[in-house]
């Protein structure tokens, strides 16, 4: 039998398999990837070597296969690597070891820490804190010696000029006193001269010990680019079709060199196993095991799509060759009636499905906007005053002119427009009310999910009211202060914040029917005749 293929056993049998591959970044997990996840599950909690690095967080990953005999069995995989080895007898191998002590990035990166502990000592080195305290006592020299020359020349300009506030000078006289002040004033600069002539000669000594560093630092930075190059050479991924192709490749069409951890996740390295190995993918499903990241939201035993930055263009090119299940993000709705909620000469207030985009995205050209314009030929724009996310439902406003735009934005960035949203949260909020402040910012590595960062982050705020608490669901009504991408799903899951993902969200809790989010109500003045308009669409 293929080494790290685990056999599913009988159960197995009786569960129809899937008639397409699982679509990676949006997914129910299928019976038979679940059974999997158990049978992992059960041999990560095994491992009490692994137990406190395993609670401090890790992606984890099934692949459900069939073998060249057509038995159905499983590969897993960790993401990174776990107990300081990315080789485990449970788990497939990495698509390249860089932990390999002989290898080229092992090698790579010792001659790179050689140049950090150079650059390293030579910051901390005696002799630049000496060219340090001479700078610095030089320039306390030259003040002291400047103040000193001015003070008495300013006593020797009271003495000139009680002199001649006395009279009867000669000529003579008077062109000594004049001689006094013009030979000051010349020493004086002769002073300032011979001080910023020392100093130059300090800091260019300065200059040329800094140089040296900023030369190593130049040098680190090339050798790393060029390390990092060649290791992503050397990630060699497969797809259906018997095609192999490095990362470099692999992220070429896009204009950049793959970003810092591609192909070290979980799916990558399942899917490459399985093709060189010779087993038929059948599905394949992702699970966060511990304690959400810092700034993250990631729920123990929860399953999650492959992140977007690092994976999705090596899945694209994996997959290809591949029957996959279409991602129903990217699928257009069909087609139904415009649920207009008020309309006028100024602006449309509308209901949005969940499931539509409310402005075309990359990859669907299809959303509320390109609806309502064939609907509305008469709406000049711009149109689009807000958004609600692709999976949330809920009240929209739609502008039919200019000044009508300008005016609602006005309004929303004033935040004098009022919004209530409705959710159901999978878990009990105890508080009845309350205020989340957390600051959002997106993950650069994974968009379009948004990371909870107190530093860095853009102000959010939000208040909450419980309405109902049922089943271990809560009834919630959210009125966002501030209107951040996310903004309402990071606050209700974030163990920071309620530490109750919305239903059926797929980021950042768990995957249903549909994201059980809605943008219930918004008050706004009418631009047009000053009146205060409240719009409702219960949920």
């Amino acid at each position: 039998m293929i080494d790290k293929f685990h056999l599913l056993g009988e159960d197995a049998g009786a569960v129809l398999p899937p008639q397409r591959f699982t679509c990676p970044f949006c997914y129910e997990p299928h019976p038979l990837a679940r059974m999997a996840v158990e049978r992992v599950q059960q041999y990560v909690a095994s491992r009490d070597d692994w137990a406190e690095e395993m609670s401090a967080g890790k992606m984890l990953g099934v692949l459900v296969a069939r073998d060249a005999e057509g038995r159905l069995g499983f590969l897993a995989a960790f993401s990174g690597n776990l107990a300081g080895s990315v080789r485990h007898d449970y788990f497939v191998p990495p698509v390249y070891d860089l932990l390999d002590p002989q290898g080229e990035f092992k090698q790579g990166e010792a001659a790179i820490t050689a140049i950090n502990h150079e650059v390293e000592r030579l910051q901390q080195a005696p002799e630049l804190r000496a060219i340090m305290w001479r700078e610095a006592d030089a320039k306390q020299q030259m003040t002291a010696e400047i103040e000193d020359f001015k003070a008495l020349m300013a006593r020797h300009k009271r003495e000139r000029d009680e002199r001649r506030s006395e009279g009867h000078l000669t000529p003579e006289q008077q062109e000594e006193l004049l001689n006094q002040s013009r030979f000051e004033k010349a020493e004086l600069k002769r002073i300032r001269h011979r001080h910023e002539a020392e100093l130059q000669e300090i800091t260019a000594q300065m200059d040329a010990y800094r140089q040296h560093i900023d030369d190593l630092k130049a040098r680190r930075k090339a050798m790393s680019e060029a390390l990092q190059e060649r290791i992503f050479r050397l990630f060699v991924v497969t797809n259906a079709r018997g095609e192999r192709r490095d990362l470099v490749e692999v992220f070429k069409p896009l204009g950049t060199l793959p970003p810092a951890g591609a192909g070290e996740c979980c799916a990558p390295r399942l899917i490459n196993y399985a093709y060189n190995n010779g087993l038929q993918p059948v599905c394949m499903a992702e699970f966060w095991w511990g304690a959400s990241p810092v700034g993250e939201v990631r729920h123990h035993s929860h399953f999650y799509p492959a992140c977007r930055s690092k994976c999705k263009p090596i899945l694209d090119f994996m997959l290809q060759g591949m029957d996959v299940e279409e991602n129903p993000l990217g699928k257009p709705m069909e087609e139904r009636a415009l649920d207009i909620i008020y309309d006028d000469q100024w602006l449309t207030v509308l209901n949005k499905p969940a499931g539509m985009l409310t402005v075309p995205g990359k990859l669907l050209e299809d959303s509320l906007l390109t609806r309502y314009q064939d609907a509305h030929p008469e709406a000049t724009g711009p149109i689009v005053v807000h958004r609600l996310d692709q999976e949330t439902s809920g009240l929209v406003i739609f502008a039919k002119d200019k000044a009508t735009h300008k005016a609602l934005q006005q309004q929303f960035e004033s935040h004098s427009i009022a919004k209530c949203y409705i959710a159901l949260l999978d878990g009990i909020v105890p508080q009845d009310e309350g205020v989340i402040d957390l600051p959002l910012r997106p993950d650069v590595d994974d968009r379009p999910r948004q990371r909870v960062d107190q530093e860095h982050g853009k102000p959010a705020v939000t208040r909450y009211r419980v309405l109902q608490r049922r089943d271990g669901v809560t009834r919630v009504a959210f009125y966002p202060l501030t209107g951040r991408t996310h903004q309402l799903r990071v606050h209700a899951s974030s163990p920071l914040g309620l530490n109750c993902p919305i239903v059926g969200d797929r980021l950042y809790g768990t995957t249903a029917a549909r994201l059980m989010l809605h943008a219930q109500s918004i008050t706004l003045t009418h631009p047009a005749t000053g009146r205060q308009m409240t719009f409702q669409c219960p949920f």
